[in-house]
């Protein structure tokens, strides 16, 4: 039924064909060693790339470090993440995209183990120049690391979509045992050891991202018809479906940074302890845990355009839940059921990159949306800061509106822009 609707449903592109060698990517998914290997890879590499900011702080602080220098070191490493589409080009490029990723693999973890140990030695300049190495190979452990999978779980949508929710659930492994790893491993040795043990886990990804399944370039050796960055995004903002893309997904990021935030504040108006702000944040995390182990099970069906728009609104019923929340449970249920529908959403945003983005730019457009997510969940997060100080509920109800206001524009769009979805080859 599932592939019924998408195949009746006008798209852009088709969905990515079987990778090459004989379908060596697509034997691989369908044995599940090929999406096994993957997950390996991909949870190390995300584990390494979540944590590091974490072991960063955590060193400078515990040596008596100022909280300016904490901050500014960590940005370092999370900042060159927005030059991602500036460094995805050479996976459409290379005659072996593995190799790419797992050079990028090695450069953080041997830039990563550069900046932790001239921390105290060298002046901060030179740590701050280490880890913003470290920081610009990072868009390639994650979205990078994404746009492999379609080739290796092979064409039948079903299987990508059920391989979606590992690599959700990959990002979800990344997000919370890569810091949880960094704060016990910094207790019970030191910061530096943590970040050293991230370090390894990143190389080890490399040799993992080695033994993927090949697969064969989409530019047949023609390097030359290979978009470059801002040609990408030129393709992203004509592409509607695309475009619709990356807004949902920038729009939605937004919304959900106000989340750890207001987690503090909100218990001061629940009449809890402030340390119970981390119940809150845990129960997002343990939420969205859920919410990509069920996609694992019950892969999403139909076009990925309705599923972000309907998927989007369950997000907006989340925040609105925590919002109106009048005790501590039902807003701790809320915290994990806007983690479940954020998890869910985000697979079907992967699902929309698969099955829109051309086969010779799928690297880039995966980065290019990375890149563009995380800005925005930066900005979620200091706009989140700001506005908490007018009304605690201000962040999360700004959230809910924008992320309202993006659904109803993508629905438009959907609906008469049918021209503009004929406009591209």
């Amino acid at each position: 039924m599932g592939e019924h609707h998408i195949a009746s449903t006008p798209r852009v592109w088709d969905a990515p064909p079987p990778s090459g060698k004989g379908g060596e990517g697509g034997k691989g998914g369908k044995g599940g060693t090929g999406l096994a290997r993957y997950v390996v890879a991909a949870a190390l590499a995300r584990t390494a790339d979540g944590g590091a900011v974490v072991a960063v702080v955590l060193l400078v602080t515990s040596s008596g470090g100022s909280g300016t220098l904490a901050g500014v070191l960590g940005a370092c490493i999370t900042a060159p993440h927005l030059l991602g589409p500036f460094v995805a080009r050479p996976l459409d490029t290379a005659r072996d995209g593995r190799k790419v990723i797992a050079t990028a693999c090695l450069l953080y973890a041997i830039a990563l183990t550069g900046g932790v140990l001239t921390f105290g030695h060298a002046p901060a300049a030179v740590t701050g120049l280490l880890l913003a190495a470290a920081g610009t190979c990072g868009p390639l452990l994650t979205g990078g690391i994404s746009s492999r999978l379609p080739a290796i779980v092979g064409p039948g949508l079903r299987t990508q979509r059920r391989a979606q929710g590992w690599d959700v659930a990959t990002y979800g492994i990344g997000g919370t045992v890569g810091p949880s790893l960094v704060a016990g491993l910094s207790g019970w040795v030191s910061p530096t050891a943590a970040a050293l043990a991230l370090a390894v886990g990143a190389a080890t990804a490399a040799g993992g991202v080695l033994l993927l399944p090949f697969t064969a370039p989409s530019h047949g050796g023609d390097r030359t018809a290979i978009l470059k960055p801002g040609a990408t995004l030129a393709l992203i903002a004509r592409s509607g479906p695309l475009r619709r893309t990356v807004y949902l997904t920038m729009i939605v990021a937004l919304s959900v940074a106000a989340l750890p935030i207001t987690a503090v504040h909100l218990t001061k108006i629940l009449g809890t302890e402030p340390a119970t702000a981390a119940v809150l944040t845990a129960a997002y995390g343990l939420g969205n845990l859920t919410g990509s182990i069920a996609v694992m099970v019950f892969p999403l069906t139909g076009d990925p355009g309705r599923l972000m728009r309907h998927l989007a609104l369950g997000v907006v019923a989340g925040l609105l839940t925590v919002t109106a929340s009048p005790a501590f449970a039902v807003t701790a249920s809320a915290y994990a059921l806007t983690g479940i529908l954020n998890a869910f959403f985000f697979a079907s945003t992967l699902a929309a990159r698969t099955e829109y983005a051309p086969s010779g730019a799928r690297g880039q457009v995966f980065i290019w949306v990375a890149a563009l997510k995380i800005t925005s969940g930066s900005a979620g997060t200091a706009l989140a800061g700001s506005l908490t100080g007018v009304t605690v509920q201000l962040p999360l109800v700004a959230g809910l509106l924008a992320v309202s206001a993006a659904v109803v524009a993508a629905t438009v769009e959907t609906r008469f822009g049918g021209a503009d979805e004929k406009r591209l080859p």
